[in-house]
């Protein structure tokens, strides 16, 4: 048997193994709105740190590590106690969604990681690593701001510019690369919706990413920080 075929029988295996894991109903679960969801997770982590003098159910993670993606939630220290089973949205439980924490300090909110788009970065990050192995650089194009740069598309093999969709307005947003190699999200196009339907007063070089999360369940995820300038977010970089 050819590898070709060999292939199609593995993917209809998985396909049927697919379908005994995540019975129906359960698949149902991933795409349910998900504001009941956070509001029985936001209880059940309320319920913990009331329970746990202050503590807070939590993963540990390095101290390098983003803030929005520094204190995902541990479902094992909250099921079966405080809730039944992670939501059916959650990736704990077979869906698209990471739970997490953020204003740990002063009030603890639950909010989301859309992880098709760690997915989409993971793809892109692939490729510019296999472009460095074997050009020792990334394939920088035009400068954005200090040490953030668009990235040459064609160089990776690509045919159109990839992007993510923004869990916010819905709108391809495009990605960055920093000077260390990192790759990011540029979430301006939702920043200036954001700055143009509200009278908002920013402070100089107040990073201005909260306004996204403010009325929004989702976290701007592999973002930089931002501020503005006569009225248009721009990158907040040294």
């Amino acid at each position: 048997m050819n590898k070709w075929k060999l292939s199609i029988l593995f993917s209809m295996v998985l396909s049927l193994l697919t379908g005994c894991l995540y019975p129906e109903e359960k698949m149902q679960q991933n795409q349910i709105p998900y504001a009941d969801q956070l509001t029985a997770v936001q209880t059940s982590v309320d319920q913990y740190k009331a329970a746990n003098s202050g503590l807070l159910p939590i993963k540990t993670k390095d101290m390098e590590t983003p803030i929005y993606q520094k204190y995902p939630i541990d479902f094992t220290k909250l099921s079966p106690r405080y809730i039944q089973e992670p939501p059916g949205n959650a990736y704990e439980n077979g869906g698209i969604y990471q739970y997490v924490l953020i204003d740990v300090e002063t009030k603890p909110t639950v909010r989301l990681i859309d992880l098709r788009i760690t997915e989409q970065i993971r793809d892109v990050k692939l490729k510019i690593q296999m472009y460095r192995d074997q050009y020792g650089y990334p394939p920088y194009k035009k400068v954005v701001a200090n040490g953030v740069y668009t990235l040459d598309y064609k160089k990776l093999r690509y045919k159109e510019e990839p992007f993510v969709i923004s869990p916010y307005s819905g709108k391809n947003l495009p990605l960055v690369i920093d000077n260390n190699g990192e790759l990011y999200v540029d979430y301006r196009m939702d920043l200036y919706e954001v700055l143009q339907k509200n009278k908002i007063t920013v402070q100089p070089d107040e990073d201005i990413r909260s306004l996204l999360v403010k009325d929004s369940p989702f976290v701007p995820v592999y973002s930089l920080p931002y501020t503005v300038k006569d009225n248009e977010p721009i990158f907040l970089v040294q």
